[in-house]
């Protein structure tokens, strides 16, 4: 069974920016992917917000171990559900 999404957290809009485009490079992703600023809980400052890159995924199309990796390389990570 495959997730339907994968939600990339990273530490700030330049390396949610630099994955996105790297989806699309290395993982051909068709649509680009939803870049969402993610305030930290009782946090005001901007500073402070991580950034998630969602993909959609229905078909199962993506290695999550490579989106690992990817997410890695950007100083993030990617949130099992």
């Amino acid at each position: 069974m495959s997730d339907a999404r994968h939600v990339l957290v990273l530490p700030d809009r330049d390396a949610a920016e630099e994955v996105a485009e790297a989806l699309t490079e290395r993982f051909g992703v068709p649509e680009e992917p939803q870049l969402v600023r993610d305030a930290l809980a009782g946090e005001d400052d901007a500073e402070d917000a991580q950034w998630l890159v969602v993909v959609e995924d229905p078909d199962g199309r993506y290695n999550a171990h490579r989106l690992d990796a990817l997410a890695a390389e950007h100083e993030g990570w990617r949130e099992r559900e």
